[in-house]
């Protein structure tokens, strides 16, 4: 079954929600050209943790929330979190768990298609059911039976939220662990978006009519949205000076710009207008030129013709800009004179033209080459193009263009675009599930262009591992078997770094390499080679893995091949005492096999002669590890066969 690992959650929203609500996951990194973020070096582990601490800052109860966390106290509990639309149950479950303060265990989102589940005590699960279909909803409630037998068997904790509305589905053996929330004071949600963002108010200015009524009934995501409205009217300083003027702003831009853009798309009707007026929402704080060359494009992609009119008895570009409200700065940057009308008016088009979409993707994937686009116009006008593709349900043509921008050859490739797209489509909601079937399909496909294999890599490591590892590390291994050059070498070295950032990862690894050593021994006993390497562990070193992949290692491979590492271990028992334990791992892999543990003997022997360059190092100390290790060798000589672990089976193995 594809996608059936556990998988880490790192937010429930993205890093602007302020409440409890639902909303889009955004994991953004800086993306550099060649396809891996600029912060490569940043653990996205801990940058999902500090994710949760940011939304816990901002988090409101809901109604009821403390009777949830009281019978989530418990090690090996679950609780089912059901409530109205827009009340905050998904934010609430983040919460539940994260507030329980273990770091010791996994805090994981399951898949709901998942049929089995690995847990441990501390385990920390999420399971999130709100957008299920009835369908699905009773489907999956077999699989939340099986859960809990595991949860209360392995002292963990899970958290599943319900979809609202369909109680009467819900089975009743599962009604008693039923915590139904209710909606949280809307605004005391606005109120704590306000003042973590640093913004003065005053109770009785929550009083204004206007916002009273968003207040009382807004969902949640909308709330945060208004508050993020408000927090942008302040930074532009163009909206006044006070939280009033602010205010006013925000709830026109939540509220009006779809009026007025209807308004407006109808008087300016020529085939013209309206394609600047959607490029220059598409490219908003661009250049001026950027926008004209992009209306060109826009207008050459849906066929239309030229005016016959002579180019200088037309309108000049600033009278048509002007004709459209549009400004342009002294820089020649374009924009909007309201606050998110930009926004408004690319729903707008989407919404409302749905035949002109894929047309519209074209578009966009040729605009994203036009020279005078710096790197954020482009990596703006690729983050919009994915929020009305992913809010019109159409999620293929963000893979389309993700494809197409790494594999146009003889064009020059764009990585970063093609990985911010797929980064979007891992983070929705919605979609998230469908991007990470799409990747696997790529990364199995019998063809896959060297940039486009670069593309996937960064992305699986950087995104997808920050949420769904165990996902990521299936995708990585598959990418890592394939022929090529370089672009294989990368995503060998990504699969061991994901892989040795957890225990259980590296267990899921080993266990992994040695199921596919029936079908791929070559490779992947080169990749087990290399995994069984001395290297800096998070979790010290993993005896009971490296026992068993050494034994493989020692019978499937050369001598050449295995020495090297042989030398490197006996070199980190020098360097770091802690190391010690390999020198019975290595013949106790090795027994039952004479003629290895010879070879061990020899390689030992050598080991010791070699002058080392560190004075802190003298070959004294190598010589008493040699004989240390030859006693070892000695003793598993004596005592023959000693059993190996057994081999992986192929049940529940990832795809």
């Amino acid at each position: 079954m594809r996608d059936s690992g556990g998988t880490w959650v790192s937010d429930s929203q993205g890093p602007v929600q302020s409440g409890p609500g639902g909303q889009y996951n955004y994991l953004t990194y800086l993306i550099g050209a060649s396809g891996r973020p600029a912060d490569a070096g940043a653990d996205p582990l801990q940058v999902a943790v500090e994710h949760r601490k940011e939304l816990h800052k901002r988090f409101v109860p809901p109604r009821n929330y403390g009777d949830a966390v009281e019978r989530m106290a418990a090690p090996g509990t679950v609780v089912l979190l059901d409530g109205p639309r827009g009340s905050g149950r998904r934010t609430a479950a983040v919460m539940m768990l994260h507030q329980l303060g273990s770091m010791e265990g996994r805090f994981e989102e399951l898949a709901a298609d998942e049929s089995g589940l690995d847990a441990a005590p501390g385990d920390r699960f999420f399971l999130d059911l709100s957008s299920s279909t009835d369908d699905e909803y009773l489907t999956v409630q077999r699989n939340i039976a099986s859960y809990r037998a595991v949860v209360q068997d392995r002292g963990a904790r899970l958290v599943v939220v319900l979809p609202a509305g369909l109680e009467y589905l819900l089975d009743p053996e599962l009604v008693p662990l039923v915590v139904r929330l209710g909606r949280p004071r809307g605004g005391a949600v606005l109120g704590r978006h306000l003042r973590v963002d640093g913004i003065a108010f005053e109770s009785e200015q929550l009083a204004d009519p206007g916002l009273a009524e968003l207040l009382s009934r807004s969902p949640m995501r909308e709330l945060a949205r208004l508050a993020g409205m408000i927090r942008r009217a302040r930074d532009t300083g163009h909206y006044g000076a006070d939280f009033p003027s602010w205010c006013a702003e925000a709830i026109a831009a939540v509220t009006n710009r779809t009026g007025e853009v209807a308004r407006q798309v109808k008087t300016h009707h020529t085939a013209h207008e309206r394609a600047l007026l959607l490029t220059a929402a598409m490219l908003e704080g661009a250049s001026a030129d950027a926008v004209f060359h992009g209306t060109r494009s826009l207008l050459k992609q849906l066929g239309e013709e030229p005016s016959e009119t002579s180019r200088l008895t037309q309108p000049d570009f600033g009278e048509q800009l002007q004709s459209l409200h549009i400004k342009r700065s002294r820089e020649s940057r374009v924009g909007f004179q309201g606050l998110a009308y930009d926004g408004a008016v690319r729903t707008h088009f989407w919404a409302n033209f749905p035949d002109l979409r894929q047309d519209l993707r074209d578009w966009v994937g040729d605009c994203a080459r036009l020279p005078g686009l710096s790197a954020d116009d482009r990596r703006k006008l690729v983050v919009r193009f994915a929020e009305q593709c992913l809010a019109a349900g159409c999620p293929e043509h963000l893979c389309t263009l993700a494809e197409r921008w790494t594999c146009s050859m003889p064009l020059k490739p764009l990585r970063a675009e093609s990985a911010a797209a797929l980064e979007r489509g891992l983070s929705h909601e919605r979609y998230g599930a469908r991007f990470r079937g799409q990747i696997y399909d790529w990364v199995t496909a019998p063809r896959l262009s060297a940039d486009f294999a670069r593309v996937l890599t960064g992305v699986c490591l950087r995104v997808m591992a920050s949420t769904h590892p165990d996902q990521a590390l299936v995708r990585l291994h598959h990418l890592a078997l394939r022929r090529g050059g370089d672009e294989i070498g990368e995503a060998r070295a990504a699969l061991l770094e994901l892989a040795r950032r957890s225990r259980r990862l590296y267990r899921l690894l080993v266990d992994r390499l040695h199921v596919r050593l029936r079908t791929r021994p070559r490779p992947n006993l080169a990749l087990l080679n290399e995994l069984a390497e001395p290297v800096p562990l998070p979790f010290g070193p993993p005896w009971p893995e490296l026992r068993r992949s050494w034994r493989t290692l020692l019978t499937e491979r050369t001598t050449v091949n295995w020495a090297p590492g042989v030398r490197h271990w006996l070199t980190a028992v020098q360097e770091d005492e802690r190391c010690t334990p390999v020198l019975d791992v290595l013949p106790e892999a090795a027994s039952g096999r004479a003629d290895v543990l010879n070879r061990l003997y020899v390689i030992s022997c050598d080991w010791a002669q070699t002058d080392t360059m560190s004075q802190e190092l003298p070959r004294a100390t190598r010589a008493a590890i040699a004989a240390q290790f030859w006693q070892k060798i000695d003793s598993a000589q004596d005592a023959g066969t000693i059993d190996g672990a057994p081999d992986a089976s192929d049940s529940g193995e990832i795809q």
